[in-house]
């Protein structure tokens, strides 16, 4: 499966009323539920997953969060795309040390030998001005749909 194909515009939110990480994954998470992405293990799985191995990335650009789990919990391979109205604070990925973040990228990783590459690929994007510039003015699901499907 190419990544450009575990995107789609109804996992799209851009307008996430959160004030904590934790809040922000039972949200998303009761979304990738109703819509059979995931199963009940999920939930637990990134909240283990974050204590043990943060996810947060601090960029040039933009930070960002990367929140996923082990394939078990997967149902269908996804990312789902969150944009927070403020930022929350969540640990980065390496040292563990506290930062904020707005944008929460949840990845429903269905084969684990893909995990790495994914996370590349976000790297990749997120280094890049130009990409990040059009994601933060992406206004609607449909443009954030577009933009990653054709840089991804």
């Amino acid at each position: 499966m190419e990544y450009k194909e575990m995107f789609d515009p109804n996992l799209i939110d851009l307008e996430v009323e959160a004030t904590s990480e934790e809040e922000a994954f039972k949200i998303i998470v009761g979304k990738l539920l109703e819509n059979g992405m995931v199963n009940d293990g999920y939930i637990q799985g990134i909240t283990n997953r974050e204590k043990k191995f943060p996810t947060g990335l601090i960029t040039q650009h933009l930070n960002i969060g990367l929140p996923h789990s082990d394939p078990e919990y997967v149902e269908k391979p996804f990312v789902y795309v969150c944009r927070l109205k403020n930022d929350v604070s969540c640990r980065q990925m390496g040292d563990s040390q506290e930062m904020k973040v707005r944008d929460l990228f949840f990845l429903g990783i269905s084969d684990g030998k893909n995990q790495v590459g994914l996370l590349q690929a976000f790297m990749n994007l997120f280094m890049d001005e130009t990409f990040v510039g059009a994601y933060q003015n992406a206004d609607c699901p449909e443009s954030v749909y577009q933009l990653f499907v054709e840089n991804i």
